[in-house]
This record gives structure tokens, C-alpha cells and sequence, in this order.
């Protein structure tokens, strides 16, 4: 056995003794049109560098959008009110549906399986504010205790208000991140006290910070989700909103939060219908699954990088079109040297592997320089355009295998070109 064992490995040294010869010459050969060889790699370089930054910025998107998504959690379900732009709108809809309303909660408790965690939600932007924001006007959400669950919210400050003070609507509040740094940019948050239209109320904890996105994504609008003031429900409605406003539906959102085993599509579907029946199909709402979300982006996602490899390839195919150009100039320079070496007992699969190596050669070098590139271009295009960029180990193999592969498949017929000619045409050959 161990005699077999070291043929094996005789016969393996052996086989990659018989490249080396040929990888030194093929080097030379590069080194000796050092432009040249450099201008053909070119393509090869800007190829893999512009492969490298599509995908970098498809999965930093992917990123963003994942998190965001995660975030609202996977086993949840989010009614959103689809709010009225105007008077006549409005009166529209009341004609067939009352809106999003309490009522609405307590009919999905009641007959939907497997909720485990609920909260309506009132949201509404303050007409005034003290302290007064150093940036955007923070949004007021006022919601249940339940909220904290549901939400996987982080609190890093004090504590988030209980039931009880959810059911005197207690005059307290819960600041995100970004409202923190908003409001009170260089004190501490706890204990202070901010003044929402007319109310005071009294700041009892701080949450950390949590995904945004600039854009609306199947139903959810965007919103600065750390630029946020959270109070009891209660509060927000019999305290805190304008009643002069006559556009609002009585609460404007449901989260609800579903065991582990029940099937969140299916269960949407029963939101929908029991909505659909007390609004009389008004269309005046939306049911968000995340979970559902997080599926289709990922489907949207892979479809989008192939899109982007299938653009970026075009200048790797440009690249191996390049390529084979300069290995066909290198034949004709090279034929006397080729006929010398088939007169000397060179075979043609022998003068085929030399040029095949030189093909490689310059793709994978090219390949090298271009991930450099990419990771420049990846860099620059996130300081340049504020976008989220992620270099990932998939798309560097993903850009330096089709490098090489190109260079290989452009390389076989020059190579095997090479291998055809007449010996001793080629020597006579001036």
C-alpha cells in the first residue's frame, strides 16, 4: 500500500514537473511585449472589476432591505390604513367603510388562530414640539406595551411603559435612538420631560437603534424608524392627537405576532377577508407579511444579480474577444519558433498547452487586478453616492472564474491553430 501510495505521488509530481517548463516560457513570452500584455488584460480587468462592484451594490441593497425586513419579524402580520389624501376621499370611503378602527382589532383577536402578541397603533406628526428638534420632526407612535414584543425592540435606557400605564394613558414616553439625539443631542434622555402639542410628557426610556429605508417597500411606508416618540395608546389618542382632524381613521395600524407553527400567508389571508367584509371591500387597507416579503426579495435579488453579471460580462467578453485577437498576432510572430519546436519533437498537444497557459495567464492576472479595481470602485461608488456596498467572497470566485474561464475558452482556438501547422511550412516561414 505504501508503495502504491508513493507511485501515485511520483506519478502526480511528475505530471506537474511537465507545466513548468512551459509556464516559464509563456511568462517570458509576456514579459518580452510587456504593453501588449498589458493592454489585453484590460478587459479582463475592467470585466471582473465592474462584476465585482454590481454585485457588491446588489448585496449591500440586499442587505439593507434584509435587515429591514427581518426586522419586522417573520412571524408577524402588519395591517396598514391607507390614509385619505383629501375631504372628498374621504367621504368616499365612509360611505362603505368606517376605517381602521379598535373594533377591527378586537374581531381579529377574537376569530384569527394563533396570535400570540397584538397592538393597534395611532401615528401622527406633532404640530408642535419641545424640546424643538435639532433635524426632522419626530412621529409619534402610540402603541400598547405589547409593542416592545412584537417590534424586537432593544431598550438600552430606562424601561418601556407597562399595561397599567397603558390603561390611564400615562403621560410618558419612550424615545428612539434617533429622536434621543434629536431632541436632547448632549444630556441624558431619562427623566426629562418633552412637551407634544399641549401635553408634557415624561421621558421613561430610550430604544436602540433600528433599520430605515429611503423607500417604500409592499406596503410599508418609509420612515426614519429611529426618529420615533412612543407613548401608551391611550395617550396618543385621548391626550396627544389633533381631534380637529377629521381625515384620520381611529387607529391607522395592527401588528400582530403569530406562534411559531402557524402559517403566516395563510393566516394574512383570514385578516383580509375579515377586513374585507367589515370595510365592504374599500381597499382602504393593506396586509403586510414579511415573511412573504423576505421570500420574494430574495427571488427579486437573485434575479437582479444575474441581470448585473450578465451586463458586467459583456466587458469580460470584450476581454476574451481581445485575447484571442493577440494570441492570433503571437502566431503569426511566433510560427518559425513553433516549427522548430514540432521539428525538435515537440507534439501538438505540447505547443497547445504552451499557448493555452499564455491565454490563462493573462486572464488570471487580469482577473487579480480586477478585484483590486472592484473593491476601489466598490469603495468609491459607497462614498460617492452614499449607497451601502458589501464586497462578498461569492462574487470575487464568481468574477475570478468566469476571468479564467474566458481566457481559457478564447484561448483554445488560437492554441489549437498553433498546434496545426506544418512543420515545416512553419520553419520556412519569414
Amino acid at each position: 500500500m505504501i508503495g502504491e501510495r508513493h507511485a501515485a505521488e511520483e506519478l502526480r509530481h511528475r505530471a506537474w514537473a511537465q507545466y513548468l517548463p512551459d509556464l516559464h516560457l509563456s511568462l517570458q513570452n509576456l514579459l518580452q511585449r510587456k504593453l501588449r500584455t498589458l493592454l489585453t488584460m484590460l478587459g479582463m480587468i475592467f470585466g471582473v472589476a465592474a462584476v465585482v462592484s454590481m454585485l457588491s451594490i446588489g448585496a449591500g441593497a440586499q442587505q439593507q432591505v434584509m435587515a429591514f425586513i427581518e426586522q419586522l419579524g417573520v412571524r408577524n402580520l402588519i395591517v396598514e390604513a391607507k390614509e385619505a389624501v383629501d375631504w372628498l376621499e374621504m367621504r368616499e370611503r365612509r360611505k362603505t367603510s368606517p376605517g381602521l378602527t379598535f373594533a377591527d382589532h378586537r374581531v381579529i383577536r377574537a376569530n384569527v388562530a394563533g396570535i400570540v402578541e397584538s397592538s393597534p397603533r395611532k401615528r401622527f406628526t406633532p404640530s408642535k414640539l419641545f424640546p424643538k428638534p435639532q433635524r426632522d420632526m419626530p412621529v409619534v407612535y402610540g402603541v400598547t406595551p405589547a409593542y416592545l414584543k412584537i417590534s424586537g425592540l432593544r431598550v438600552v435606557s430606562g424601561r418601556f411603559f407597562d399595561n397599567e400605564e397603558n390603561d390611564h394613558a400615562a403621560p410618558v414616553a419612550v424615545l428612539g435612538e434617533g429622536a434621543r439625539a434629536n431632541l436632547f443631542p448632549q444630556e441624558e434622555a431619562i427623566g426629562k420631560f418633552i412637551k407634544v402639542n399641549d401635553q408634557w410628557l415624561e421621558v421613561i426610556g430610550v430604544v436602540g437603534p433600528l433599520v430605515s429605508l429611503q423607500q417604500d417597500i409592499a406596503g410599508v411606508p418609509s420612515q426614519d424608524r429611529n426618529n420615533l416618540i412612543y407613548t401608551p395608546l391611550n395617550g396618543a389618542v385621548f391626550r396627544l392627537e389633533d381631534t380637529r382632524s377629521g381625515m384620520k381613521d381611529e387607529i391607522d395600524g395592527i401588528y400582530l405576532q403569530l406562534e411559531q407553527t402557524a402559517d403566516t400567508v395563510s393566516t394574512a389571508e383570514v385578516v383580509r377577508g375579515i377586513l374585507n367584509a367589515s370595510h365592504r371591500n374599500a381597499g382602504d387597507f393593506s396586509v403586510v407579511v414579511p415573511a412573504e416579503l423576505l421570500a420574494e426579495q430574495k427571488r427579486t435579488q437573485r434575479i437582479f444579480d444575474m441581470v448585473m453579471v450578465a451586463i458586467a460580462s459583456i466587458s469580460l467578453l470584450v476581454g476574451g474577444i481581445g485575447i484571442m485577437n493577440i494570441m492570433l498576432a503571437s502566431i503569426l510572430e511566433r510560427t518559425r519558433e513553433i516549427g522548430v519546436r514540432r521539428a525538435v519533437g515537440a507534439r501538438q498537444r505540447d505547443i497547445v498547452r504552451q499557448f493555452l497557459i499564455e491565454a490563462i495567464l493573462i486572464s488570471f492576472l487580469g482577473g487579480v487586478i480586477g478585484i483590486g479595481f472592484g473593491f476601489g470602485m466598490s469603495g468609491l461608488i459607497a462614498k460617492l453616492a452614499g449607497w451601502t456596498t458589501i464586497v462578498t467572497p461569492a462574487s470575487v470566485v464568481l468574477a475570478f472564474a468566469v476571468s479564467v474561464s474566458v481566457g481559457l475558452i478564447f484561448g483554445i482556438y488560437p492554441a489549437t491553430k498553433a498546434a496545426r501547422l506544418d512543420p515545416v511550412e512553419a520553419i520556412r516561414y519569414e
